[in-house]
């Protein structure tokens, strides 16, 4: 039985990823400090093949244990978004960045790395051109600069994969609303309408399923892909937001689209991405933007759940 380390396992692609695990049979133990939500593993707890430590992965000596115990780690503990880190510099770079250096000096042959990174390290791509793996990476934010070195770390070890995520969207047992997808479509349930700032700007997306889904792959063919980074998105969904935007709407009807001229979003990424790299290895992301939609209107319809987010 394969054994599994996800750090910040209760999170956002965390608690989906454990699930999924859990139930294809490996042995997972889960590191999260349950500073966002208490209850996202709930579900789980009644499961003998997980081992759950509220902790810290600054914590060294907790960690070099974990290490030890694990041939596959997942390290997405994290403080997650360019806003969240802004606010929290100092913990932002232990987390994100030292705690990772941490790891990776005290792995052996033994273990297998799969780490996450975000696609926004490509900051801002070229007008005509998809960002693929060689692309210049010029991330903007803290948060982009963190993962980024971070990745850099990770993949100096020969036993690691890294997957650049495009930007996560979906329902989890641990909900955020930050996303850009999952928050146009809460704005557009809640308010009905939505104001969009530089609508041009370009952002692939992909489904938290699909996501997991890739790491599980991953995991199945670590021997193929090992000693390589990739480009984890869903190809048809490389969308402006205005035709995000445009998408809500064919489901939301009475949704009321604003653009806001000569105000520029705080958020600057700009850029359409390539995951040819990984569809040619044999994984191929498949949950559509717009079934995300649906699924999403229902979960805000129907659900009245408190949802904080990370900032």
């Amino acid at each position: 039985m394969k054994k599994v380390l996800v750090t910040g396992g209760a999170g956002y692609i965390g608690s989906k990823l454990v699930t999924k695990l859990l139930e294809l049979k490996y042995k997972v133990t889960v590191i999260d400090t349950l500073k966002f939500s208490s209850k996202s593993l709930n579900h789980l707890f009644n499961n003998d093949n997980l081992i759950f430590i509220k902790g810290d992965v600054r914590n060294q000596k907790l960690m070099k244990k974990l290490i030890k115990n694990n041939e596959f780690i997942v390290p997405l503990a994290a403080l997650v978004g360019a806003p969240l880190c802004e606010k929290n510099k100092k913990e932002a770079i232990n987390v994100n960045l030292n705690s990772i250096k941490t790891l990776i000096n005290n792995v052996t042959k033994k273990n297998k790395i799969i780490y996450l990174t975000t696609n926004s390290g490509y900051g801002v791509g070229e007008k005509n051109k998809y960002c693929d793996e060689n692309s210049p990476l010029n991330p903007i934010s803290l948060y982009g600069r963190t993962k980024v070195n971070a990745e850099n770390y990770v993949m100096k070890c020969k036993n690691a994969i890294g997957f650049r995520l495009a930007t996560v969207f979906g329902y989890s047992y641990r909900m955020r609303t930050d996303l850009l997808v999952n928050n146009f479509v809460f704005k557009s349930v809640n308010q009905k309408k939505l104001t969009l700032f530089e609508p041009h700007f370009r952002r692939n997306y992909i489904h938290v399923n699909d996501v997991v889904d890739g790491i599980i792959y991953s995991i199945k063919n670590f021997k193929r892909l090992k000693s390589n980074i990739y480009n984890l998105g869903l190809s048809s969904a490389n969308l402006t937001k205005l035709m995000l935007a445009l998408r809500i709407k064919r489901q939301i009807k009475s949704l009321k689209i604003t653009i806001i001229k000569n105000k520029k979003d705080p958020d600057q990424r700009d850029y359409y991405v390539s995951n040819k790299k990984i569809e040619k290895k044999g994984f191929k992301a498949n949950t559509s933007i717009d079934k995300g939609i649906k699924e999403l209107i229902n979960v805000f319809t129907h659900s009245k759940e408190k949802i904080i987010n990370n900032y």
